[in-house]
C-alpha cells in the first residue's frame, strides 16, 4: 500500500479483502478523505510552528515582535506585501528574524560591549568589533596606578601596532576628538563617551586547491594566487568567537590578512613544541602546494615578505608569500616542477559572478547528466561534449563537479529543439581559460544555436577570450526528424542564458587589475535574433551583429549584474563598430560602466549607467528609479530618475531664492546638481574587493534611490541602507545613557 492508504490500513483485513474483491471502491473513497485530512493536518502543523520564532512563517515575525515590544525602524522603510517574493526578501531585512528572537536576551545584556557586536550580526548580518574609544585616549597615568590596558604612546619600533593604526584593532593612544561617532557630516572617533562599532561588509570567499598563475614576465619563480595574474589581497576566513561575551579579534573578522599577522601566525610553527597555525592552514585561510594532490608546504618553510618589487631573495627551501598583494616567490634554482596550487580566501560584496558559494541549480525534468572532473567518466569538457554530440538528448547537463581550471578550445553546436547546460556544481569555482590555439580561427567560446535551441552557461569564469554566439538555420540530424526539429515554445529563435558567470572585462588582467584588452567585448552575438538572459553575472561589453532588415531585434534581459566596458566612454552595448545595436534591452538592478547604444529599452529599473544612454525608439519602454550621469543621452520616458529629480529640486530652490534667474544661472544650477548626484564607486577595476561598490559618503539619492529605498545598481538586493538604519537604531536603543554609539565600516 502507498502512503495515501493509511486510513485503509486501519480497517480490519477482512474489510480490505472484501473491498479488493469489489474493485476497491472503499479504497478510492478513503484516499480522497486522506487527501483532505493531510491538508488539515498540514494546516494544524503550520499553526503550531507559527507559535515559535525559529519555525514561523516570515509574515508572522512582525506579530511575534509586537508581543515582546520589538520596534521596527521606520527610517529603513515599511514592510510590504509578503506575497511578493521581492518584497518578502526586503521584509526579512527590515524585520530580521534573528533580531526578534534575541530581543529579550539583548535587553538582559543592555549596556555591555559584546552586545553591540551581537546586534550587528542580528540586525545587519555584519561581523563587527566594538571598541570603547575612551580606552584609546592619551592621558597621564599615575605611577602608583598604571593601567596597562589603556592606549599607549606610539612606539616607532612596534611595526605591528603601527600596521593596525586607525583601524578596528588600533591600540595606540590618541588625542581627544570632540565630533560624535554618529555625525552626519564628519565622523569622530576618540572621545570619552564614544563607542564605535567597526562593521565588515565585504564577504570572504573560498578558493580551494586551484592552480596559481605564473608571472613569467617577472620571472619563472614569480606566482600570483589569482589565476588571472592580478594582485589581490588575501582575506581571513573568520572564526566564531569562543563565547557570546568575547570581543571579536582579527581572526573573527573577514578582513585582509596583514603581513605581520601572517608572520606572527607562522612563528608559532617554529617554536618548541610547535604551535598549530590558524591562518596558514589548508582548512582555513591560506595554503600553498607544490603538488596537486600532495600536502601543503610546511609552515616552517613559509616566509612572509613584501614582494611589491619581487626583490626578496629567499633562503634555500623557503617559499615567500605576500598576503597583501597575493604573491608567491621561490628561489630561481628551486622552481616547482609540477606547478603551484593554492587555497585562499578573497573578498567581494555579494554572490554574483560565480565562485565557491551555494547557488540554486535549475534544469529541465529528465535532463541527461554528464559529469566532468577528476575520477569521473569524463575528465575534460571536450570529452563530455564529444559524448553529448554522439547522440544529443533533448535536454542535457554537463556539470563540472569540483573547482578547477580548464584550458581547452570549445566549439558547441546545439541542435534545433534541444537544450544544453554547461555548469559548475554548486559550491565549485570553475575557470575556463581560452588561449590562442589556432592562428587561422577565432579562439572564443564559439556557440552555434539552431532554431528553438537553448544554451546555458552557469557558474563559469571565462578569461582570455570572449563568448561568441551565432544563430543558424535548422538542419535535420541523421536518423531524426519530427518533433525534435520543431522550435521550442517561447523561444523560436533560440535562447542563451548566462547565470552566475564572469566573462572577464578586457579578457585578461594586468598586475594592477588593469585590462589587457580594454576595447574587446565579452559577449558577441552574430545573426542571433533570439533571447539572451544575464543573471547575477559580471561581463564586459556586448556586441550585436545582425541584419536589421531581415531579422527581429535581440531580446536582452540583464538582472543583478555588472556590464563593464572598462571606461564610461566605451560602448557597453552596441553594434560591432559602436553604432546602435539591433537589440531591445531590459535591465534591472544592474551597474553599467560604459555607453548604451541600442534599438530600444523596454525597462531600465534600479540601475546605474555611468555613460550616455542612446536609444533609437524613444516612444517604447521606460526608465524607473535609475541613474545616468552623462549629458547627451536619448532615453525613453523617465520616472523618478537621477539627475532629473536633483535638477528639478535645484531649479525649485533657485526659483525660490532668485525668481529672476537667468538662463545661464539655471544651467549652472543643473550642472551642479548633476555633478552632485553622479555615482561614485570605491573601485571600477574588476579583481579588486570593492569592485562596483558605491563609495562611502556618496550621494544619498543613489544610496537610497531604488524603488525599494535600497541602493541602485548590482548590489541592490543587499539592502545595505536598511541594514545600516536598523543597526544604528538598535545601537541607540541598547547603548547606556551618556554614551554615543556609531558605526564605522572597516571594509
Amino acid at each position: 500500500m502507498s502512503e495515501h492508504d493509511r486510513l485503509l490500513r486501519l480497517l480490519p483485513i477482512v474489510h480490505q479483502m472484501r473491498d479488493a474483491a469489489e474493485g476497491d471502491p472503499l479504497r478510492d473513497l478513503l484516499r480522497a478523505i486522506t487527501a483532505e485530512v493531510d491538508v488539515v493536518e498540514h494546516d494544524i502543523d503550520r499553526l503550531y510552528r507559527n507559535w515559535f520564532i525559529e519555525t514561523c512563517d516570515d509574515w508572522v515575525v512582525p506579530y511575534i515582535g509586537d508581543l515582546i515590544g520589538y520596534r521596527s525602524v521606520h527610517e529603513a522603510g515599511e514592510p510590504r506585501d509578503p506575497a511578493d517574493p521581492r518584497a518578502a526578501d526586503r521584509n526579512r531585512v527590515l524585520i530580521p528574524r534573528r533580531d526578534v528572537a534575541h530581543t529579550i536576551r539583548d535587553r538582559r545584556q543592555k549596556g555591555t560591549l559584546a552586545l553591540l557586536e551581537l546586534l550587528a550580526k542580528d540586525t545587519a548580518g555584519w561581523p563587527a568589533r566594538a571598541v570603547e574609544m575612551v580606552t584609546l585616549l592619551a592621558w597621564t597615568q599615575h605611577l602608583k596606578h598604571v593601567r596597562l590596558d589603556r592606549g599607549r604612546t606610539v612606539d616607532l619600533r612596534d611595526g605591528d601596532a603601527l600596521d593596525r593604526l586607525a583601524g578596528p584593532l588600533d591600540e595606540l593612544a590618541h588625542t581627544v576628538d570632540v565630533r560624535g561617532p554618529d555625525s552626519t557630516r564628519s565622523l569622530g572617533l576618540h572621545a570619552i563617551p564614544n563607542v564605535v562599532l567597526f562593521a565588515s561588509r565585504l564577504r570572504s570567499y573560498r578558493v580551494t586547491r586551484t592552480p596559481s598563475y605564473c608571472r613569467e614576465g617577472e620571472g619563472p619563480h614569480c606566482y600570483s594566487f589569482s589565476i588571472l595574474g592580478n594582485d589581490a589581497p588575501l582575506f581571513i576566513r573568520p572564526e566564531p568567537e569562543p563565547s557570546p561575551t568575547a570581543i571579536a579579534g582579527e581572526r573573527n573578522l573577514p578582513v585582509p590578512i596583514r603581513r605581520r599577522a601572517l608572520q606572527r601566525d607562522l612563528a608559532g610553527a617554529r617554536q618548541t613544541p610547535p604551535r598549530e597555525t590558524a591562518l596558514y592552514n589548508a582548512e582555513r585561510s591560506v595554503a600553498v602546494y607544490k603538488d596537486e594532490l600532495g600536502a601543503p608546504v610546511p609552515p616552517e618553510q613559509v616566509v612572509v615578505a613584501d614582494l611589491s618589487t619581487w626583490a626578496y631573495s629567499p633562503n634555500r627551501g623557503e617559499v615567500v608569500v605576500d598576503p597583501r598583494l597575493g604573491r608567491i616567490s621561490f628561489r630561481p634554482d628551486e622552481l616547482p616542477r609540477e606547478g603551484v596550487w593554492v587555497s585562499y580566501q578573497y573578498g567581494f560584496s555579494a554572490d554574483i559572478g560565480g565562485g565557491e558559494y551555494a547557488r540554486p541549480l535549475r534544469e529541465a525534468r529528465g535532463a541527461v547528466p554528464y559529469e566532468v572532473g577528476p575520477g569521473r567518466k569524463h575528465e575534460t569538457l571536450s570529452a563530455a561534449l564529444d559524448a553529448w554530440k554522439a547522440d544529443p538528448p533533448r535536454f542535457a547537463v554537463i556539470e563540472v563537479v569540483a573547482s578547477g581550471v580548464y584550458s581547452e578550445p570549445l566549439r558547441i553546436d546545439v541542435p534545433a529543439g534541444t537544450s544544453l547546460q554547461l555548469r559548475a556544481a554548486s559550491g565549485a569555482r570553475v575557470v575556463l581559460r581560452l588561449l590562442d590555439y589556432r592562428a587561422s580561427l577565432q579562439d572564443a567560446l564559439n556557440v552555434t544555436l539552431r532554431p528553438g535551441a537553448r544554451f546555458t552557461l552557469d557558474g563559469f569564469l571565462v578569461s582570455g577570450r570572449n563568448v561568441r554566439v551565432r544563430g543558424e538555420r535548422a538542419e535535420p540530424r541523421k536518423g531524426q526528424d519530427g518533433p525534435d526539429m520543431e522550435p521550442r515554445p517561447g523561444c523560436p529563435f533560440g535562447e542563451l542564458v548566462l547565470r552566475h558567470c564572469t566573462i572577464v572585462p578586457g579578457w585578461a588582467l594586468e598586475a594592477d587589475c588593469g585590462r589587457k584588452r580594454p576595447h574587446e567585448s565579452s559577449l558577441e552575438l552574430v545573426d542571433f535574433p533570439g533571447r539572451v538572459s544575464v543573471e547575477k553575472s559580471i561581463l564586459g561589453a556586448i556586441r550585436v551583429q545582425a541584419d536589421e532588415v531581415e531579422t527581429e531585434p535581440v531580446v536582452l534581459d540583464v538582472s543583478d549584474s555588472i556590464v563593464d566596458a572598462t571606461s564610461p566612454d566605451l560602448p557597453a552595448l552596441s553594434a560591432l563598430a559602436g553604432e546602435i545595436a539591433h537589440a531591445v534591452l531590459t535591465i534591472r538592478r544592474s551597474t553599467v560602466f560604459g555607453r548604451i547604444e541600442t534599438h530600444a529599452v523596454d525597462l531600465a529599473e534600479d540601475s546605474i549607467f555611468t555613460g550616455t544612454v542612446r536609444v533609437a525608439r524613444r516612444q517604447r519602454g521606460c526608465m524607473r528609479f535609475s541613474s545616468y550621469a552623462r549629458q547627451g543621452s536619448r532615453t525613453p520616458r523617465r520616472f523618478q530618475c537621477q539627475p532629473d529629480l536633483a535638477e528639478s529640486a535645484a531649479l525649485a530652490r533657485l526659483q525660490g531664492t532668485n525668481p529672476g534667474a537667468t538662463g545661464a544661472e539655471k544651467e549652472e544650477a543643473r550642472r551642479r546638481a548633476r555633478r552632485r548626484v553622479t555615482p561614485r564607486f570605491a573601485s571600477t577595476h574588476y579583481g579588486t574587493p570593492t569592485y562596483a561598490r558605491l563609495a562611502d559618503g556618496g550621494p544619498a539619492e543613489i544610496w537610497r534611490g531604488a524603488e525599494s529605498e535600497s541602493e541602485m545598481g548590482a548590489f541592490h538586493d543587499l539592502y545595505e541602507p536598511q541594514r545600516a538604519s536598523n543597526l544604528r537604531a538598535r545601537l541607540a536603543e541598547y547603548t547606556p545613557v551618556g554614551s554615543r554609539a556609531g558605526v564605522r565600516f572597516a571594509t
